[in-house]
């Protein structure tokens, strides 16, 4: 079977074996942390927290944290600190010199920029691990508990926490450098993943059971949920091929350039970044709100997943950062400057500033219907949810989970694949070549 036999040709490869070892390795620490409770927190306060992270935005958050904001774990902060501060950098960049200049100088300026978003990440969990706590004591006491939590324990607890989170951006970090695919991402993914098998079985249940439809109703839905994840596929995947004409050179006896070769200008070349930004601005309120504590009346709208209001706010946003981020990693300018450089030219456009308007012009009018379906990919877990799928399982159709996880997968793959090909085997694909997030540096 070529399953079979592509397992064992990446089994061969030693580089390849240590580096998914390694991986496999530090999720499962990762996993394991997520289990790890914060001193004296009892397991009354622990079901307390479960049940208020059991539906809503907390929901979601939970899952980011791969179940260990519930857990009153270590981790319980996750990785959405670190992802917020990114954002908070990327923006920067796009309006202070000093930064634009530190992105302008390569290795040097990028580790630079690195070691300013840890700084803001720490002030960030600074802020976000009081806010758990108090929110976690509100929690506890409304079921009838009396947990209080006084200055030094919340603050020895802050510590805690955010050097739990500190430590998940180092496991991401050491996946990156000698693992398989993107640490960060592939730390979200397997938060999304351990929750899935949960979701299915319940909602079987739920079918069987409680819910109308019975089983006919869940294969409907199982069909749904391949149908979108097609659709994901294709939006991750979806490119403009613009052709690029090279000019003939005689060097000495021999003949360069004079092929026409292709630029495949993606249609979603943000990819899943859009999805991860406006989910860590729609965790903003709550943050500030104390994670539900003293949450009004507007708290309460741009925090309900099922609500207008949020998802509302949530496709503006998402579609404002397609642009934001598609500005970011795709540069006519550099693009144009590089061909001519090369001596080629885009077919009836001139050269230089031209190029430039003309790559510029194409990228606008391939984002916006991107930008567009990615939105409403985003929101299709509102509305499996108003056609009775539960909140769990809804997470699915779509959203931050669906794009994640199919986004990471199609990644990590096609690295495996690259190893493959790198020592003369087979690629994972009988024919063609397996297309990743060839553009971007998504989480």
């Amino acid at each position: 079977m070529k399953l079979i036999e592509t397992t064992k040709n990446i089994w061969k490869i030693e580089d390849l074996r240590k580096r998914i070892t390694i991986t496999l390795l530090l999720v499962i620490v990762y996993r394991i942390g997520c289990y790890v409770v914060l001193p004296g927190i009892s397991p009354s306060e622990i079901d307390a927290l479960r049940n208020f992270a059991s539906g809503g935005l907390m929901q979601l958050l939970d899952m980011f944290s791969g179940g260990a904001f519930s857990q009153a774990s270590i981790f319980a902060l996750g990785i959405m600190p670190y992802i917020t501060a990114s954002i908070v950098i990327q923006l920067l960049g796009m309006v202070l010199p000093q930064f634009q200049k530190m992105q302008r100088e390569g290795e040097s300026g990028r580790m630079k920029i690195n070691q300013y978003t840890r700084y803001l990440t720490v002030v960030i969990l600074l802020l976000q691990g009081p806010a758990y706590l108090v929110n976690l004591q509100v929690q506890v006491n409304a079921a009838g508990g009396a947990a209080h939590f006084g200055f030094w324990t919340t603050a020895y607890l802050t510590l805690i926490l955010a050097a739990g989170s500190m430590f998940i951006m180092w496991l991401g970090e050491k996946i990156t450098d000698r693992g398989l695919g993107n640490g960060i991402s592939l730390i979200i993914l397997v938060g999304i993943i351990a929750r899935f098998p949960g979701a299915l079985v319940q909602e079987f249940t739920s079918r069987l059971t409680t819910a109308q439809g019975g089983l006919v109703m869940f294969l409907v839905e199982i069909v749904m949920l391949f149908a979108v994840i097609a659709g994901a596929i294709l939006l991750v995947q979806g490119t403009r091929k613009v052709p690029v004409q090279y000019a003939k050179r005689i060097v000495g006896n021999k003949q360069y350039g004079g092929a026409r070769q292709y630029i495949p200008l993606k249609v979603n070349a943000a990819n899943v970044m859009p999805i991860i930004f406006a989910q860590a601005i729609m965790f903003i309120p709550v943050a500030f709100a104390g994670f539900g504590a003293n949450q009004g009346s507007f708290t309460r709208a741009i925090t309900d997943m099922q609500g207008f209001w949020y998802n509302a706010i949530y496709f503006v946003l998402i579609v404002a950062f397609t642009y934001f981020y598609t500005a970011i990693t795709v540069r006519p300018a550099q693009m144009a400057e590089d061909m001519k450089r090369n001596n080629g030219f885009i077919p009836g456009v001139k050269p230089g500033k031209k190029t430039e308007e003309y790559l510029d012009s194409i990228m606008s009018r391939i984002t916006l219907p991107g930008a567009l379906f990615l939105g409403v990919v985003a929101i299709l877990p509102a509305f499996a949810g108003v056609c009775g799928v539960s909140q769990s399982f809804a997470q699915f159709f779509g959203g931050t989970s669906l794009l994640i996880l199919v986004g990471v997968v199609l990644d990590t793959l096609q690295q495996i694949e690259s190893h493959l090909m790198m020592h003369h085997y087979d690629g994972l694909m009988k024919s063609g070549k397996l297309k990743g997030r060839t553009t971007g540096s998504g989480y």
